[in-house]
């Protein structure tokens, strides 16, 4: 998959981001000054703006991924999960459980959803953080999908939004690092996620979900809290909280990927 972005933002960001005035394709240095120019508009410091955009560079690799990953979910259900939930995974999500089960417990009391889906997505997303979380500069990536004009609102809406995590001091510019879409994190939110969920949750200021394993899980929470999910109830397909799912991935495959991992982790 691509991680969380995608997921999260591409069904309904895609409908709603608002129009901008900065035109896709043509001269890219061109398009950055016109974001530019949109970014300060829209209350971004100067400062920021420069450090952010201030020589970037479209990156062919990263089209040229987008084109390629359409064909990710071709598989059976059967044949993607033998290459996600294998053995190893499943034991480190348990010691996960164990580890952080204190911080799962108030999460769940709070948002309602259960430890082993918040460890299933946290495994999958970043093998619980130790994994790869994606290697390129975000606002490179960002960009040059705005750039891009099949979704260049879409993207215009999430470099806005990385720049407002730079404003707000949540990650330095070091830190926005990310995958293919500008997914940042341990969950691989899209930055207007990481603005709409991430929730502060180990209390000193800032939302950081590349560091903060509180910050990190308890923003996952309150994703799915926010898109329907209902405590206590079933989380297989044809569920509400099935359904709920729908803003972290679109497709079948991955939410029931989620599902069947979550029940693995508790022996089902």
């Amino acid at each position: 998959m691509i991680r969380l972005g995608v997921a999260v933002a591409l069904g309904i960001l895609a409908l709603s981001a608002p129009a901008r005035a900065a035109q896709c394709g043509g001269d890219f240095n061109g398009f950055v000054a016109s974001m530019s120019r949109e970014a300060q508009a829209a209350g971004i410091s100067q400062g920021v703006i420069s450090q952010a955009l201030g020589g970037v560079t479209l990156d062919q690799a990263v089209l040229n991924f987008d084109r390629r990953q359409r064909g990710t979910f071709n598989k059976s259900f059967e044949q993607y999960v033998a290459t996600r939930v294998g053995a190893g995974r499943i034991k480190t999500g348990r010691a996960m459980l164990q580890r952080h089960a204190a911080l799962l417990s108030r999460i769940e009391r709070q948002f309602g959803v259960p430890p082993q889906i918040l460890v299933a997505i946290w495994g999958l997303e970043t093998d619980f953080g130790h994994g790869d979380m994606g290697k390129l500069p975000v606002f490179r990536v960002l960009a040059t999908m705005a750039h891009d004009c099949r979704r260049t609102e879409l993207f215009q809406n999430e470099l806005l939004a990385a720049l407002k995590i730079v404003q707000r001091g949540d990650l330095g510019l070091r830190d926005m690092i990310g995958a293919y879409a500008g997914e940042i994190g341990q969950t691989q939110f899209l930055p207007s996620s990481y603005i709409k969920y991430g929730v502060d949750y180990d209390g000193n200021g800032h939302v950081d979900l590349r560091h903060s394993v509180p910050d990190v899980l308890a923003s996952t929470a309150n994703l799915l809290k926010t898109n329907g999910w209902r405590a206590g109830g079933d989380y297989h397909e044809g569920s509400a909280n099935f359904d709920a799912m729908r803003e972290w991935n679109r497709a079948t495959i991955y939410r029931k990927t989620i599902g069947y991992f979550a029940d693995r982790l508790v022996g089902q």
